[in-house]
């Protein structure tokens, strides 16, 4: 039988590894999957590790979750694919329907892709288009975020204010106009989560002022920017944004990509805002971990701008595998596990007890911005050497492997963002030894 160290030098020969630098292996573990069971994941010698990051944020009901796995069974004896190009089929639009009820039909108009980074290419090209249809050719250019992640491929990059990415593809890039980050942990003194929103959402009205008329959209992931260390922000943020796009007549695009799918305590992070943008990107949970599937949901008004007999106003994009059958009735057995199991409800509960397990970290020196939203929590490690912080990630990764547990520090914030079936003594464990792993790096 072939051992586990054999299949990580085929792996380390052959495989390309994502978001790596590949020599970085030399030292850091590669844990081949032998197969994977609810919360935990195994390695081919038997050693578990509990999943405390959803496998970056797709896994929400756990690995080979029996529901899903009926569904699939059941749609792989129907129909694996068909393309969507002049065809239809039943997974596509009872999906379809189900997210527009959830949105309660302000979002009626599902378009299918297959990843997160092409969603939001979507959106850009959606709303860019749209405008032109409209006959508003100058409407060009795009706002995002400081600190903001909405994907790799090169449109979704020109809207990604990440230096590590930026720096090396920037010259591919038509960049955006990049305003203040809401991010609460850039508080002055005396000011609050709000205060931050507010001073936040003036810059993005002085640029909205600055180049009125050129731009098509603004972008932003609504309470949570992750990809930049879990940054949280006020929802009064989300409500100033929509005040202002409709103001100054510029679409506003949510990338739930990462936060929608209950991450936030709605299933859509703009619920808490009691806003609606024009365009809504989902991917990652959406399958409930199983599959490649990503959507942008749009409005009637989108809509109706393409709608017309000149192919050239049509929306020119596509995807050979656009609804994928079997990857929407995935995402239907997903959206059936919310509905039969008050999932939102029950998530609200699971946040209490987080809160509740690390309630200790709040006393903790070595620890700073303690935060919360949802199923998603955070904190910051204060560590002044600069030659550990730099491998603090990579360090922390190796030690929680140790302890059983999947987790992948940005930088210095450490997160949890675990799968939805968690109980109450898994919560606890969880807990406990995320401070060991801790207390470990840090000495």
């Amino acid at each position: 039988m072939e051992t586990q160290n054999n299949w990580v030098a085929r792996s380390l020969q052959h495989v390309w590894h994502p978001c790596t630098q590949m020599q970085h292996h030399e030292t850091v573990p590669l844990i081949p999957v032998s197969h994977g069971r609810g919360i935990w994941l195994y390695d081919m010698d038997g050693k578990r590790y509990l999943d405390a990051i959803s496998s970056w944020w797709v896994n929400l009901f756990g690995h080979a979750n029996p529901r899903i796995n009926a569904a699939l069974k059941d749609q792989l004896d129907k129909l694996e694919h068909a393309m969507l190009a002049g065809f239809t089929h039943a997974p596509v639009i009872e999906l379809s329907e189900k997210l527009s009820a959830l949105t309660g039909n302000a979002l009626g108009h599902s378009f299918y892709a297959s990843d997160g980074a092409s969603a939001v290419e979507i959106a850009l090209k959606m709303s860019f288009h749209a405008w032109r249809n409209g006959g508003q050719t100058d409407k060009q250019e795009f706002i995002c975020i400081q600190g903001s992640y909405h994907g790799e491929t090169v449109g979704a990059l020109a809207v990604t204010d990440v230096s590590l990415f930026r720096e090396a593809y920037g010259p591919m890039l038509q960049r955006a106009h990049v305003v203040a980050s809401p991010d609460a942990r850039l508080a002055r003194d005396g000011e609050t989560a709000a205060d931050v929103a507010l001073r936040a959402a003036a810059d993005l009205e002085r640029v909205l002022q600055e180049r009125e008329g050129k731009v098509a959209a603004v972008i932003i992931e609504p309470l949570v920017q992750c990809a930049t260390g879990m940054a949280m922000h006020d929802p009064i943020y989300l409500r100033r944004l929509r005040e202002l796009c409709d103001q100054y007549q510029v679409h506003l695009i949510a990338d739930e990509i990462a936060v929608g799918c209950g991450r936030t305590g709605t299933f859509f992070a703009c619920e808490s805002a009691q806003i609606w943008p024009d365009f809504l990107c989902l991917s990652k949970g959406i399958s409930g971990g199983y599959l490649p599937l990503s959507l942008v949901m749009t409005t009637d008004a989108v809509y109706q701008a393409f709608y017309d007999a000149d192919v050239r106003r049509g929306f020119l994009h596509s995807h050979s595998y656009t609804g994928n059958p079997l990857a929407c009735r995935a995402a239907l057995a997903t959206l059936a596990i919310f509905e039969d199991d008050n999932v939102i409800a029950a998530n609200r509960q699971k946040s209490q007890m987080i809160a509740s397990a690390f309630a200790g970290l709040k006393e903790d020196t070595r620890v700073k911005h303690v935060r919360q939203q949802g199923m998603i929590f955070a904190f910051d490690a204060v560590v002044d050497d600069p030659a550990k912080a730099s491998t603090f990630s990579r360090r922390f990764f190796s030690a929680a492997l140790e302890q059983e547990l999947l987790m992948r520090p940005i930088g210095r914030s450490v997160y949890l963002m675990p799968p939805y079936i968690l109980n109450e003594e898994e919560i606890t464990s969880l807990a406990q030894k995320t401070m060991n792993v801790f207390e470990e790096v840090m000495a």
